[in-house]
């Protein structure tokens, strides 16, 4: 089995059963099936558990870069698509819960949380420049676009610092779970920058093309 299969025919289903699990875990636990319980708040346990999926999952997506470049697993890029829709999968489920079952669709209670915690805000603007993302996430909208396709999906930077922003503020004491995703974000982040001033530091080839207008490198005849 070629490379190309094993990811088309094992690796794209495993990562998406996988992706699928949480979810099942807090249906379960919703519906009281199979001993899950989600504790005394199940609304804030399921909205947290949910939010907490799509952060994991947008981290994975800026994991596959550096995984690639360190590990030589050039095909791994295939996942990253699947990895970025389902963490727009979670963080929709994350506002739906939070605007269905915790303020049950009053959206003056909604907007005055918008206006008044800055966490909520915060949350929101991520939601809302993901959506982008993944409705530009097809091949047909990657080739209409072109070259622009990578820059919006560079959105997924500032999303990721404000999806971690989003987890600290609403932390109220124990900020040491948050500081963690901080962290890893900031490893990641930090790896492309230092990537790209290394590469843009790296002297680039220069030819110097001779009278008879074949190139030759430089110092050499």
């Amino acid at each position: 089995m070629s490379v190309d299969q094993r990811y088309r025919l094992v690796y794209k289903p495993l990562v998406f059963v996988v992706c699928l699990l949480p979810l099942a875990w807090l249906l379960c636990g919703a519906f009281g099936l199979l001993g899950v319980s989600l504790g005394a708040d199940p609304v804030k346990k399921l909205e947290h558990e949910l939010g907490l999926r799509a952060l994991q999952l947008l981290l994975l997506t800026l994991l596959i870069t550096p995984l690639r470049h360190l590990l030589n697993l050039t095909h791994l890029p295939r996942l990253r698509r699947m990895l970025g829709l389902f963490a727009f999968f979670y963080a929709l489920l994350h506002f739906t819960v939070y605007l269905s079952l915790d303020l049950e669709f009053n959206f003056g209670t909604f907007f005055k949380d918008v206006a008044k915690r800055p966490y909520i805000t915060i949350g929101l603007l991520a939601l809302l420049l993901l959506i982008p993302l993944a409705v530009t996430s097809t091949n047909k909208m990657m080739r209409r676009l072109g070259r622009r396709w990578q820059k919006l999906h560079r959105l997924v930077y500032p999303i990721a610092i404000l999806a971690v922003w989003h987890f600290w503020w609403q932390v109220k004491r124990d900020i040491r779970e948050p500081l963690i995703y901080a962290a890893i974000l900031a490893l990641l982040l930090g790896y492309r920058i230092v990537r790209a001033r290394l590469k843009a530091a790296k002297p680039k080839p220069t030819s110097i093309t001779s009278t008879s207008g074949s190139a030759t490198a430089p110092g050499r005849t």
